[in-house]
């Protein structure tokens, strides 16, 4: 295959800077079209995108019940072992026996934040957060119990 011209390279290299160079010059005359956002001065402002990835959560609500059953599809979709469900046995009133979560570990400090854990969830009891300030010195920080003490499953969730 024949390489492009000395002068062809020239050509497309100075195309490709005075196209950069039109949205430059765009920006500077729009001001009121800025883009930048001022970090961190407007914490209080700031708003991330719907499709922002921050960290895997699990929502509960005011009774303190949340939607995962235990069944570890998110655990085992990581590709890292970011998440690790610990189970436990409830006997229920009619004497059967039923398979709860005791503990959702998740360990940030491995997590790739690939939403394959949130694809995976049946019931759609984890979703990614927005939060994205993650800085601790002290790395045992990053591992968080995702489920609240004391909460149980919503009913009708199976």
């Amino acid at each position: 295959m024949k390489e492009p011209g000395y002068f062809k390279t020239i050509y497309l290299s100075v195309r490709s800077l005075l196209k950069g160079m039109k949205m430059t010059g765009y920006y500077f005359t729009h001001l009121k079209e800025i883009q930048t956002e001022q970090y961190p001065d407007n914490r209080a402002t700031l708003v991330m995108a719907d499709r922002f990835r921050g960290e895997v959560i699990m929502p509960h609500n005011d009774l303190n019940e949340h939607s995962c059953t235990g069944c570890q599809a998110c655990e085992i979709a990581c590709p890292n072992g970011t998440i690790k469900i610990i189970t436990k046995q409830e006997i229920l009133a009619d004497g059967k026996k039923k398979k709860a979560i005791d503990q959702f570990v998740y360990h940030l400090d491995l997590c790739t934040m690939c939403n394959l854990c949130i694809v995976a969830c049946p019931t759609d009891a984890i979703k990614m957060g927005h939060e994205f300030e993650h800085s601790v010195f002290d790395k045992s920080q990053l591992k968080k119990i995702l489920n609240v003490k004391g909460s149980k499953v919503k009913a009708g969730v199976e």
